[in-house]
């Protein structure tokens, strides 16, 4: 067990770090998927000593003049006058946790990131600083739908000039998929994931052809391609035709290692097509039958079992310990899996604390109130002051905080993993079974209780979304000793 000192008893889970490339990313969209909802699945992995905490974010106004500040170094930007209420999970971390956190909001807009690794861009254009932590909080505070989530991000970039190297934004609601990539300073791309394809990326940039003129799809800089050129990154091989652009490999460092990177495109690709596939730099792909939540679990909790690249050869040797990078792996800090509803208090989000292959994934209704019990422990407004100065204690071991319940069993799991990992995912998967099983009927009921009086519906979501988040927690503790007893 974890103790006070030292948050990995059985030493720090081992990583190479020219793999720790963060997070994994998958959005199928409602033409694609066997819910007939949009699905947005995301792995967020991140070296370090941290530990997750949520928080509700309540619809606030604001007096005039007031000014966000996020980075201490970068720009203050000004708020607006009514922000909206939103899900908001932290990294608390002992470096600077800029670009890890994920929110979803009252309207049901969810956004995520993804590191892209470097970039070509060595003179970026920046404004007081720019902004960075900030693109995540201001899109979920701002936008009502995911396509003007992606304006905002535009605007802000556009405005201030992006301070971190390449990333990846998801930025998803109820109708639409957008994967927002920007590169430090104010260059950026923006693409609609298709209704009838399914996207994946892990850590590199995914948006390859480029057409400025097609707004319905695509939102870019102005200057995205003649900037390229003019750096000597991209020349279009007949003068002014610009349909071989490819933004990923102009603006990405050539350079960069990406074995990690085409290891978990190249095998979520296998799960999603049920094949080898043809291209492993694919924005997005057809697949050959709609996918549901349960296919979304899989390719978050993988580590490519049945391939030529699993070296765990069944578990004899830890599948996050192997030389391939895997999806599900030693610093994955939280996984969700996020089921948009037409009403979005009933958007359900499936999230497992830390590893999804040791952890259950929960159901969270978005309507809930609060945040469950043992799952945050400080008021929004504490918690974004002291990002960046996240004091020990939090980080400490509590077992009044559920985050420690399920790094127990992971410890576990990392110290033995083909001695454990059959008791968890037995338990694990009995859960979710259980949940899957009861979903239909609570929340018809829940429909009902909202067609009758939204304030009753509101208290069952919240209800049930507490006791399912305590009963997980209280049933991984159990866990934990019966693996030691």
């Amino acid at each position: 067990m974890s103790d006070g000192n030292n948050p990995y008893p059985f030493g720090r889970p081992w990583v190479d770090e020219s793999l720790l490339d963060d997070c994994s990313a998958m959005i199928v969209g409602k033409k694609a998927s066997a819910t007939g909802e949009v699905l947005f699945g995301h792995n967020e992995d991140d070296g370090g000593h941290n530990a997750m905490i949520q928080y509700r974010v309540p619809r606030a106004t604001h007096r005039p003049g007031e000014l966000l500040t996020f980075e201490p170094q970068c720009a203050k930007i000004p708020q607006v006058p009514e922000t909206w209420a939103y899900l908001w999970s932290e990294t608390r971390a002992n470096w600077q946790a800029s670009f890890s956190d994920t929110f979803i909001n009252e309207w049901g807009v969810a956004i995520a990131s993804d590191s892209c690794g470097r970039t070509r861009e060595d003179m970026p254009e920046l404004v007081n600083g720019g902004i960075g932590y900030g693109v995540g909080h201001i899109v979920a505070q701002r936008a009502k739908t995911a396509r003007e989530g992606v304006q905002i991000a535009a605007e802000l970039v556009s405005h201030w000039g992006y301070t971190g190297a390449g990333r990846a934004y998801q930025i998803v609601d109820k109708d639409e998929g957008w994967v927002f990539q920007v590169v430090k300073g104010k260059h950026y791309v923006a693409k609609r994931v298709p209704d009838d394809e399914v996207f994946f990326m892990p850590n590199w940039y995914t948006i390859h052809h480029v057409d400025l003129e097609d707004t319905e799809n695509f939102v870019a800089s102005p200057d995205l391609i003649t900037y390229a050129i003019n750096r000597g990154w991209y020349t279009p091989a007949k003068e002014g035709n610009y349909s071989d652009f490819d933004f990923a490999l102009a603006y990405q460092d050539p350079e960069q290692n990406q074995a990690g990177n085409m290891v978990r495109h190249k095998n979520a690709l296998r799960i999603i097509l049920g094949k080898e596939p043809e291209d492993i730099r694919a924005f997005s792909v057809k697949p050959p039958k709609k996918l549901g939540i349960d296919d979304v679990k899989k390719v978050l909790r993988t580590h490519y079992e049945g391939t030529d690249d699993d070296l765990s050869e069944s578990y004899s040797n830890n599948p996050h310990r192997t030389k391939n990078r895997t999806i599900c792996t030693a610093t994955t800090l939280e996984s969700s899996v996020i089921q948009f509803r037409e009403n979005p208090a009933f958007t359900c989000i499936w999230r497992a604390t830390l590893n999804p292959c040791t952890s259950p994934y929960v159901p969270w209704y978005l309507g809930s109130e609060r945040v469950p019990a043992g799952y945050g422990w400080y008021a929004p407004h504490v918690g974004a002051a002291s990002h960046f100065s996240v004091p020990q204690a939090d980080l400490s071991h509590r077992p009044g905080r559920a985050w420690w319940a399920f790094q127990d069993v992971q410890d576990l799991a990392d110290a033995s993993y083909a001695e454990v990992i059959g008791e968890i995912a037995a338990r694990r998967d009995a859960l979710e079974k259980k949940w899957e099983a009861a979903q239909a009927e609570f929340e018809a009921k829940a429909y009902r209780a909202y067609e009758e009086d939204p304030a009753k519906a509101v208290a069952l979501l919240t209800e049930y979304t507490n006791d399912q988040a305590v009963l997980a927690w209280k049933a991984w503790r159990k866990l934990f000793a019966d693996l030691l007893a």
